[in-house]
């Protein structure tokens, strides 16, 4: 794609979609403490005032989407009701669609509590008796558990042994934060399970297209029509493509312009940005341009 067309696309944007850590904040493993990066406000307030629409996606599931965005407001930023998304939001609308009611939940109450909100009743691990085998659970969902024990992992793979598919909400080894890259567990856990079960694991953070659709249905535009936003190639670049989205990636969090320059053609961002400041001084100067 040409300059111009990606500058096209980026005028004609009808929502975006940003990733939280790394592209907006910085904050620590625990997501505390979190600070606005440079532009951060005032590019969200920007779009606000455009009335253009935007969401905030993190596969981070320390905090429900309803405490994250409250956190948010504490620290500036503007966000709609419904617009922060997490894992747990798009993990809602797949168990709906494939009619799961009883989910093992391998993570902490924020992971759980959209769950129950739709009905769907989450089983705590960490509450279970030691080892227990859970009964008529439909699905395992493995989140954020620096907790995680043996016993959690036994309960699961007793869940899947007896028919239970297991989903992720990342696959990502790392996140960035203030100190720099923290492990995520959700992949380390869903590693041992497949080495045990031998069961697929299905994502249903980013980079899943069924992350892509929930925040797009939130945002009411195909997702086609968003620019995506984040810090990870392997996370935010992979899905936007996978949903013919503009990928836009800032050099702020995980990746660095190295990185990115050493992608395949097909995998690399079709615009590269120190951060989302410089990305909003080549949004208004798009819209300037075409005189919006």
């Amino acid at each position: 794609m040409t300059e111009l067309a990606v500058r096209q696309r980026l005028r004609d944007a009808r929502g975006f979609l940003f990733d939280l850590d790394g592209t907006l904040v910085l904050g620590d493993r625990y997501n505390s403490g979190l600070v606005p990066l440079p532009g951060a406000l005032e590019i969200t307030r920007w779009l606000s005032a455009q009335g253009t629409p935007f969401a905030i996606f993190t596969n981070g599931t320390t905090k429900t989407p309803r405490q994250y965005a409250r956190v948010l407001a504490s620290i500036g930023f503007e966000v709609a009701d419904g617009a922060m998304l997490t894992p747990a939001s798009s993990a809602v609308a797949v168990f709906a669609r494939r009619g799961y009611r009883r989910v093992l939940v391998l993570g902490t109450h924020a992971l759980a509590e959209p769950l129950r909100e739709a009905g769907i009743e989450p089983l705590m691990a960490a509450e279970l008796p030691d080892a227990a085998p859970p009964a008529g659970v439909d699905a395992v969902l493995v989140g954020w558990y620096p907790d995680f024990t043996m016993a959690a992992l036994e309960s699961a793979v007793h869940a899947v042994w007896a028919g239970a598919a297991v989903y992720s909400a990342s696959q990502s080894m790392f996140f960035a934060t203030a100190q720099g890259r923290a492990l995520g567990t959700s992949r380390a856990i869903c590693a041992m399970l497949k080495s045990l079960t031998g069961c697929r694991v299905e994502v249903v953070g980013k980079p899943a297209l069924a992350a892509l659709r929930g925040a797009a249905a939130v945002l009411d535009v195909r997702p086609a029509d968003l620019a995506v936003v984040g810090d990870a190639p392997d996370l935010e670049v992979a899905m936007a493509h996978r949903g013919r989205a503009l990928a836009i990636a800032v050099t702020s969090g995980l990746a660095d312009a190295a990185s990115l320059d050493g992608l395949p053609a097909a995998q690399r961002p079709h615009l590269s940005v120190r951060g989302v400041d410089e990305l909003l001084s080549i949004c208004r100067e798009a819209r300037a341009r075409a005189g919006i």
